[in-house]
């Protein structure tokens, strides 16, 4: 198993937190599993933010993220970024938006690595389906999507 600088519950699952002294290099989503005290600073202010965010989907965030993705990821990103809370977008509205397609938009949603901070959730199939999540098509991952999306509407 994996060792995160912190791992915190959440209604949905477990979050776990990796970073360096500086940024943070990966939020990922775990199945349940027991909390793991931040074991720096940033990842104790990393817990701080996302526990803000918990209690208010509202809350923005304020964490030095490390340099990710191609450039074609960062623009996927950049796009999701600014879908406002409580809203979504189809894959193709984002991949319209960057002159992409809708599958190139997908993957990368897939290899985002800061979710919830960059909220991916909120790319949905042109049917306002869940589509895929986190390159999963089923089972625990799509759960995290629907508690997503359901706690942003609150």
């Amino acid at each position: 198993m994996k060792a995160y600088a912190a791992v915190i519950a959440a209604p949905c699952c477990s979050i776990g937190i990796s970073c360096n002294a500086d940024e943070i290099t990966e939020i990922i989503y775990l199945e349940a599993q027991p909390e793991v005290a931040p074991q720096t600073p940033l990842a104790q202010e990393a817990v701080r933010q996302l526990r803000a965010w918990l209690k208010h989907p509202g809350f923005e965030f304020g964490l030095p993220l490390a340099p990710a993705g191609t450039h074609f990821q960062r623009r996927v990103w950049q796009q999701i970024a600014a879908i406002p809370l409580g809203q979504t977008r189809s894959y193709g509205q984002v991949a319209a938006a960057i002159h992409s397609g809708p599958r190139a938009v997908g993957n990368a949603c897939g290899a985002n690595p800061y979710p919830i901070v960059v909220p991916c959730h909120r790319v949905v199939a042109a049917n306002q389906g869940l589509g895929g999540f986190a390159r999963q098509r089923g089972g625990f991952l799509l759960d995290v999507k629907r508690w997503l999306l359901e706690h942003e509407r609150s």
